[in-house]
């Protein structure tokens, strides 16, 4: 398993540093027993409308992917993100697969649990599309805003 994080646009691989991980549930229900987590890990089926906590208090949280087919990480990672502020690295685990590291950073994911040892093929994702067309957290700016602006300016 390589650990592939986002640095400047570029997946780089990274030395597995130490983490102390604890699930959502686990920290729910009892967050002193915990206190000296520094990653938290939170199914794809946890629901993030109830979270408590200070999540900048972590400094990984680890979404996973069970399967390609299965989105609803991509939610919570936008959502950690855009309505929760967070800042720290949030890491995806599980099935992860090159065709979905560009949407996965799109969504604010910055870290990967990558099984395949090609970090130049994972780059090559991240460049396969040179324009967004929604705007998302990594906050590339939409093509449409980019007409927009060009319009403007003429």
């Amino acid at each position: 398993m390589t650990l592939l994080k986002l640095n400047r646009d570029r997946l780089t691989p990274s030395l597995e540093e130490p983490l102390v991980e604890v699930s959502l549930e686990d920290w729910r229900d009892n967050p002193q027993i915990h206190a000296d987590a520094t990653a938290l890990i939170i199914g794809n089926d946890a629901p993030l409308s109830d979270i408590k906590c200070d999540l900048n208090g972590f400094g990984v949280i680890i979404l996973n992917f069970p399967g390609f087919k299965d989105g609803r990480a991509y939610t919570q990672a936008r959502l950690l993100r855009e309505r929760y502020k967070y800042t720290g690295e949030i890491r995806a685990r599980g099935e992860i697969l090159r065709d979905q590291l560009l949407f996965m950073v799109r969504c604010g994911v910055n870290a990967f649990e990558f099984a395949s040892e090609d970090v130049a093929g994972a780059n090559g994702a991240l460049r396969e599309l040179s324009f967004a067309y929604q705007p998302a957290a990594d906050n590339a700016a939409p093509v449409w805003r980019r007409r927009l602006a060009r319009a403007a300016a003429a």
